[in-house]
């Protein structure tokens, strides 16, 4: 899951396991003090990480339960820091993009949240979540009758596979990768393109040993091994339907085909994002979404300091506004949970986020210098900047609460003791390093939490004797930047989640040796023999089995390789006008659940 990219991290998209959870942390704001509650969210967060159930046909069939009290009509204000890097659904790996696309985009499944924790996957383009066969290696989907884009055209099997083959064009670069991994299979384990390097453009296209459409409604997934999870996979934005007759590459990116409820009517990049009813949507054929607004308006450029008093106000369009992945700025938060009537209007949760200093391996090859950084950041100085209690929690490991195998008393650097950082350690470790091994160029994204975390970085690592020189990156680009394998950065702050409750969609494809390649969430380059095999040995065994094998992965990457530096957990805090409804925390996306949203009046 790639972090939220303007808040809180890029991470993702699909976070099954946060749950709604009201935070209770202690109403002072000191910064890095996670309150005297935070061992029990910890807890609430990591006992709402339960088994995802799989919804046959009645459970995928439209239309969705109606939100109570919902009304239709009026337009949603959309307030976000920084721009959508990616619109093409295929390049869809952050949260900011994913919320819009559960707007805009419908997939072979879905996630369908009952409002307490618990998650379903349900058929979204398919009549059901799925049909397994030979031991889990089969797959096969049926495609739901009149199910259309926005243009009128019927959603065939075509289309399906035309997604599938597209997402091995060497232009789609940035979304998951698990699918075309899977059905590259072993033989292409090294580089999953060979499989299909035209994307399908070309006029060749996959055997239909690995992707079978027989008619123009039935989609068959042949895997090398057993695929439990792809139903939960195939419900991630980056792999909504993109209608082959209507793909033009690259420049799809900038005006996608809606199949959503709806579509877009205007679009100037980096400044705002207006959508409208797409009138041929049937929520007959939905059993998740709504379409209660005549529209979204999705205004960027809007920093959080000034959507928090905007909405704090609640004044004018502001009243019929939300946050997007954004959330209560941190010198405002007294103002809001100090206000009864204004506190009323937020959703919170713990979100699946860990924040990490991530080491980029190919530049920063001492371990020295990454294990004395390690010692010296300072989580009380960033968790601050986000918020104190109400936006984190100081993080001794990779996995998070919310994620099951989480090990809350694992702490080999004595993070939970030492959360401002420690000095006199770092400064032990770094006695025989040579000087210019002490220069490091950290990356940060030029948003106003980006500037607060440049100034935490930088005042950790001067007092133990590094040269911090910091480069300012685009925050809209800022992953895409990072995930370039050429990159001129040393370290910088990156946020991974769970893409569904397994340490094996953390550990695999942000360590794995074979996501070593532009656009891989793999940012530190990690590719360690050890490290391989205990990946390719847990995707082999049973959960409890792999449960313990993912820990083991997780000890060894900490403690001999150390490829970045946990730094927090993060919680989210958002607020919305007065005038919107059905707001309340959305345990898939850790933010806003935006597919029931309604203007009161």
């Amino acid at each position: 899951m790639k972090p939220i990219s303007s808040r809180r991290a890029r991470a993702v998209i699909v976070a099954l396991a946060a749950g709604s959870l009201a935070l209770t942390a202690c109403s002072k704001n000191e910064g890095g003090d996670s309150g005297t509650d935070s061992k029990k969210d910890q807890s609430e967060a990591s006992v709402q990480s339960k088994a995802v159930t799989y919804a046959d046909a009645a459970g995928s069939t439209g239309p969705a339960e109606e939100v109570a009290g919902a009304k239709s009509g009026g337009t949603i204000n959309v307030y976000q820091e920084a721009g959508l890097s990616h619109l093409d659904p295929g390049q869809i790996y952050v949260s900011d993009a994913g919320q819009v696309a559960n707007l805009l985009f419908r997939r072979l499944t879905q996630f369908k949240e009952d409002g307490k924790g618990g998650v379903s996957v349900v058929g979204d383009l398919a009549t059901d979540s799925g049909q397994s066969s030979d031991g889990g290696k089969t797959w096969t989907f049926k495609l739901k009758d009149g199910v259309k884009d926005s243009n009128g055209a019927a959603i065939t099997s075509a289309d399906i596979r035309h997604t599938v083959e597209r997402q091995f064009a060497k232009f789609i670069f940035d979304g998951p990768p698990y699918l075309q991994t899977w059905l590259a299979g072993s033989k292409y384990a090294s580089d999953y393109r060979k499989l299909l390097p035209g994307g399908g453009f070309d006029g060749k296209h996959l055997p239909a040993s690995v992707l079978d459409t027989p008619d123009d409604k039935t989609v068959v997934f042949h895997f090398d091994q057993a695929r439990p999870d792809l139903p939960q996979t195939l419900a991630m934005a980056g792999y909504a339907v993109v209608p082959e007759k209507t793909d033009t590459k690259e420049k799809y990116d900038k005006a996608p085909v809606a199949t959503g409820p709806y579509k877009i009517a205007s679009y100037k990049i980096g400044k705002e994002l207006v959508l409208e009813k797409n009138t041929n949507w049937d929520p007959k054929t939905d059993s998740v979404r709504h379409q209660y607004p005549n529209g979204f308006d999705f205004q960027f450029g809007i920093t959080e300091s000034t959507q928090t008093k905007r909405l704090i106000a609640d004044q004018g369009e502001d009243k019929s506004a939300i946050q997007l992945t954004g959330g209560v700025e941190a010198t405002q938060i007294q103002d809001v949970i100090g206000n009864a009537a204004v506190s009323k209007r937020t959703v919170k949760g713990y979100q699946p986020y860990v924040m990490q200093l991530t080491f980029n391996l190919t530049r920063m090859k001492d371990l020295k210098v990454r294990q004395a950084i390690t010692y010296a950041v300072n989580s009380k100085s960033l968790i601050a900047g986000e918020g104190g209690a109400y936006g984190g929690d100081v993080a001794p490991n990779y996995f998070a609460p919310t994620l099951p195998g989480y090990e809350a008393n694992y702490d080999p650097y004595g993070r939970l003791k030492t959360p401002q950082g420690n000095i006199a350690k770092a400064k032990e470790i770094l006695k025989t390093v040579p000087a210019a091994e002490k220069k490091v160029v950290f990356a940060y994204a030029n948003s106003e939490n980006g500037q607060k975390r440049k100034v935490a970085i930088e005042d950790a690592l001067t007092k133990v004797g590094f040269n911090v020189v910091s480069k300012e990156v685009d925050a809209a680009s800022y992953y895409e930047q990072i995930g370039k394998l050429d990159n001129p950065y040393d370290m910088y702050i990156s946020g991974w989640g769970q893409d569904w409750p397994s340490p094996g969609t953390v550990i695999t494809p942000v360590y794995d040796g074979a996501q070593v390649t532009d656009g891989s969430p793999n940012y530190s380059h990690v590719k360690d023999a050890t490290v391989d095999g205990l990946i390719k040995k847990a995707l082999a065994e049973d959960p409890t089995a792999a449960a313990k094998t993912w820990k083991e992965a997780q000890h060894y990457l900490l403690e001999k390789i150390v490829p970045a530096a946990p730094l927090w957990y993060t919680k989210q805090f958002q607020l919305s006008g007065s005038s919107i409804g059905g707001a309340r925390y959305g345990s898939v996306s850790s933010l806003i659940d935006i597919n029931r949203l309604y203007v009161k009046s």
